[in-house]
């Protein structure tokens, strides 16, 4: 197979960064990629702020679950659902911006926010960079959109740890294809058998790293799913509102 797709199957996430800069063209190339991304009806409701500045990283990194590799590594990459340019475009037509009373919002935001961090990750590994996503940016958006100063009808929806890695991860196990492959039609029938080969794998895996107490996928997602994102700590986006007076 081609490079592009050796460098995406051996994704892995990275958390200890060395101290080196990265360049402004390669800023530039990572952004162009992102904004290369395709969004729904060409909306283009994304946009990427960069931040260098180590205080301000520091305190992203506070707000996000005290992640220290978000203030270890150079750049950040706040990826933000944006409507506010839509709402522009709304006013100057004189129409109401309808997309954001509805949940389709949040669908299209979370698609397109997805589809473009996927274009700067696999730039950004094909250059030797490694890279972590931040979901827990989502923890005080509140506080987060004070910080970057984000105007209404936008959201900060995830992040991006790039940096030059210390030290290369171990490649994560996936569970089987046939668990993610499904032709024709939905196949239910295997996914128990090949879930619990699958908690075995991550078993030894876990224990091989030093992190048995996480014991297998299944204990594990399954907590994490009711520490993380339960409704009291994760309130819907549409609650929060696209529309907060800010």
């Amino acid at each position: 197979m081609n490079q592009v797709i050796e460098v995406m199957k051996s994704h892995r996430s990275i958390r200890s960064y060395i101290d080196k800069e990265i360049s402004e063209e390669i800023i530039k190339e990572l952004i162009a990629v992102a904004q290369s991304a395709p969004t729904s009806i060409n909306g283009q409701q994304v946009s990427v702020i960069v931040i260098k500045d180590k205080d301000r990283r520091s305190e992203i990194a506070k707000l996000a679950g005290r992640q220290p590799w978000i203030a270890q590594a150079p750049v950040f990459f706040l990826f933000v659902a944006d409507f506010y340019k839509a709402k522009i475009a709304a006013d100057k037509l004189g129409q109401d911006l309808v997309i954001t009373d509805s949940v389709e919002a949040t669908t299209v935001a979370a698609v397109d926010v997805g589809l473009a961090m996927q274009n700067v990750i696999t730039a950004a590994e094909s250059l030797d960079l490694g890279i972590v996503p931040i979901g827990g940016i989502r923890n005080d958006p509140a506080e987060l959109i004070k910080l970057l100063k984000l105007p209404k009808y936008t959201y900060p929806f995830a992040g991006l740890v790039i940096g030059y890695p210390a030290d290369t991860s171990n490649l994560k196990p996936r569970m089987d294809q046939q668990a993610f492959r499904h032709d024709e039609e939905y196949n239910k029938d295997k996914l128990a058998q090949l879930i619990d080969q699958y908690d075995q794998e991550m078993s030894l895996y876990l224990k091989e790293i030093g992190r048995e107490q996480e014991v297998n996928w299944s204990v594990n997602t399954m907590k994490l799913y009711q520490k993380v994102y339960c409704p009291k700590v994760y309130p819907t986006m549409l609650a929060q509102g696209f529309k907060n007076e800010r």
